[in-house]
């Protein structure tokens, strides 16, 4: 089924998506996108003692993030031989959050953070819709405080699908990461 599932997303992009969120999920979008305001409205609307619990859990998984990050070197030995290692971020890491009966705010502050502070450009984040179309306000908000880049409403491996090889909305990505399950 999920080779099934894959080969189309791959083949029919954004219509594949839209059946197979109709067919698992069961509701039927218009558009995967998550906009900016839809992420303000979230935010504006989790309680006051969560959002704040969530940045400072955020500053500090920055933190301890902060301390790993890596940089390159070059040396020379006296026979003139060079050798190094360059230190790269990826351009665009794809985050898969969870959805359904419970909501994960630590899986977007913990895979967004890191992949931030590596210095990767861009992070876009998919998470399947509820019945009526909407992802959960905490996962939103999150995704506002890690700095998620960009967020569609889709899940499963029809999403996954979607980041590993783009569709005409989502964008393919050079790594999918997400809960360690």
């Amino acid at each position: 089924t999920v080779e099934e599932v894959i080969a189309h997303v791959r083949q029919e992009g954004d219509q594949a998506l839209a059946r197979y969120t109709e067919q698992f999920d069961q509701v039927r979008l218009n558009d995967f996108r998550v906009s900016e305001q839809e992420m303000e409205d979230a935010y504006r609307c989790v309680d006051a003692r969560l959002i704040a619990a969530l940045e400072r859990a955020a500053e500090n998984i920055r933190a301890y993030h902060e301390k790993q990050k890596r940089t390159g070197f070059i040396m020379t030995e006296a026979d003139q031989v060079v050798m190094g290692q360059k230190v790269r971020a990826l351009a665009r890491v794809g985050l898969y959050v969870p959805g359904g009966t419970a909501a994960y705010p630590s899986s977007v502050l913990m895979n967004c953070i890191p992949a931030k502070i590596a210095g990767c450009r861009e992070i876009v984040m998919v998470s399947p819709p509820s019945r009526g179309g909407d992802i959960a306000p905490v996962i939103l908000a999150a995704a506002r405080i890690a700095g998620v880049d960009r967020v569609f409403r889709t899940g499963g491996a029809q999403a996954v699908a979607a980041l590993a090889y783009g569709t005409e909305t989502i964008p393919k990505v050079d790594k999918i990461v997400g809960p360690g399950n």
